[in-house]
């Protein structure tokens, strides 16, 4: 007698139906009265380089409001629910930090699946794992997705290097944002 049993097999690139859709979200021009989501991936500092962030452009422009979120792994994209809410309640958003292979990859995956819902986004990973980035951008139907590669590491900065982190990303947010500076 032969018994047949029937499993599930997930792809593990996170692509779906969703992955043919290239065209980014329309941009405001401006980050005045904007509420930005901050998408946190849980991996060391990346709560700490996103609040360097907000407090950046909270000095440079008046945003409505920031909000942090945090996913519940940093090895997958972010759920749709958890996707949902912020495009329900934030204009942009930005992601961070991809800094090994899987969170990489999931980071630009998080920022692709925000342009593909309406919300321009800006995903961060770091430089030495750009290519982890470009190639998740690649099979996501997504290649030309630009997304910023800071200077590696960022897990093992201190206060003061986060900070500088920070201001050194904000000239690339706002670029991929097209805010005029």
């Amino acid at each position: 007698m032969t018994t047949t049993t029937t499993e599930m097999i997930l792809d593990p690139t996170g692509a779906d139906a969703r992955s043919d859709d290239s065209t980014l979200a329309p941009r405001t021009g401006t980050l005045q009265g904007i509420r930005v989501a901050l998408l946190d991936n849980t991996k060391p500092n990346a709560t700490a380089l996103l609040e360097n962030i907000a407090a950046e452009l909270k000095g440079r422009y008046d945003i409505a409001e920031t909000r942090m979120y945090t996913k519940d792994y940093f090895g997958t994209p972010v759920k749709d629910e958890l996707l949902q809410q912020i495009t329900d309640e934030c204009d942009v958003v930005v992601t961070a930090v991809g800094d090994c292979g899987s969170c990489s990859a999931a980071t630009v995956t998080d920022g692709i699946l925000f342009e593909r819902a309406g919300i321009p986004a800006v995903s961060i990973c770091s430089e030495s794992f750009l290519m982890s980035g470009q190639a998740m951008a690649k099979v996501q139907g997504f290649s030309g997705y630009d997304f910023l590669a800071a200077a590696h590491p960022i897990s093992s900065l201190n206060a003061q290097e986060l900070k500088q982190r920070a201001k050194d990303l904000v000239p690339g947010i706002e670029r991929i944002f097209g805010v005029e500076g």
